[in-house]
């Protein structure tokens, strides 16, 4: 796949950390030029507080082999999302690739709380950040990538449909952000579909972001170790496993077999037969529903 996205152009909005940074540097590695998005840069943090920049994910897309480009958006902001597409056009002259990963909401939720007593603040803008984000972005992006056929949009999102359709995902809030974004891309997929351009839900599994790996006290070269505590961490997957689902998405000739649907990055990679960076093929969500929901031992045998 080395290369075979050159001359592509791509937008990753949310692309600081977890899942967009994975996305980001694999896009880079097959070749495509890619802008990354994100409130956080070495000048200024967003309301995280956290370290990772959107400078370092772009550095990490050239040391990749693609091009990088860091620019601050709030995609909250229709006026900075604008001129962000209007910059993409006039410096490219095209969009091919729109992710869609915006979240920034992790420390939001009120897990297992009822909604009358979670806080509503926290739930209304967690609801912004999860939805608003990837609708604004898409109105000002989709009329720059359907000029041309063969456009790619990814709606990031945590769960399948049939997973979320089924299971409680432990708060409101939570439950309703995650599954919007799914029925988002369905939404997408009809309009996008009479200019020959692809609308996908995507979902990782169980991700080593840097948050949930700071979260167990671990780094990626220990991760393992967390097991200890989350015997079920056994099946996790890093954010290059998805970043190659993309990859592979976007490289795909016959990519509109997939339109409107929800998709996984276990699932793609037994189409398309990329691995993790250990080599293995993490298929989350069918352990989740097979093993870790129904009260099985942690054994991710036969499932990565």
């Amino acid at each position: 796949m080395a290369r075979i996205l050159q001359g592509k152009i791509a937008l990753v909005a949310g692309a600081t950390r977890g899942a967009g940074r994975g996305i980001a540097t694999e896009l880079g590695a097959a070749g495509a030029t890619v802008y990354v998005t994100g409130r956080t840069t070495r000048d200024r943090r967003s309301e995280y507080n956290r370290p990772e920049t959107i400078e370092e994910t772009a550095d990490l897309v050239n040391r990749a082999g693609g091009q990088g480009i860091a620019v601050r958006v709030d995609h909250l902001d229709p006026t900075q999302v604008q001129a962000l597409v209007a910059r993409i056009e006039s410096e490219q002259g095209r969009l091919d690739i729109l992710v869609n990963d915006i979240w920034g909401a992790e420390f939001l939720a009120e897990w297992n709380v009822p909604v009358w007593q979670h806080s509503l603040e926290k739930g209304l803008r967690m609801l912004r950040l999860a939805i608003d984000t990837h609708i604004i972005t898409s109105h000002f992006a989709l009329p720059l990538l359907i000029k041309n056929p063969g456009g790619l949009v990814v709606e990031i999102t945590d769960g399948t449909a049939e997973y979320n359709d089924k299971n409680y995902r432990l708060s409101l809030f939570y439950d309703l952000a995650k599954t919007s974004v799914i029925r988002m891309a369905w939404a997408l997929a009809q309009e996008l579909q009479p200019h020959q351009c692809t609308a996908v839900a995507l979902t990782p599994g169980w991700l080593r972001s840097e948050i949930m790996l700071e979260h167990f006290g671990v780094s990626e070269v220990n991760w393992q170790d967390a097991t200890a505590k989350e015997p079920h961490f056994v099946i996790s997957e890093t954010p290059s496993y998805i970043g190659r689902a993309v990859a592979c998405l976007a490289q795909d000739p016959d990519v509109a077999r997939w339109n409107g649907q929800s998709l996984s990055s276990g699932q793609l990679a037994q189409v398309y037969g990329f691995t993790d960076l250990d080599g293995s093929q993490p298929d989350a969500w069918r352990y989740i529903r097979e093993v870790a929901d129904v009260g099985k031992p942690a054994d991710a045998t036969g499932y990565r």
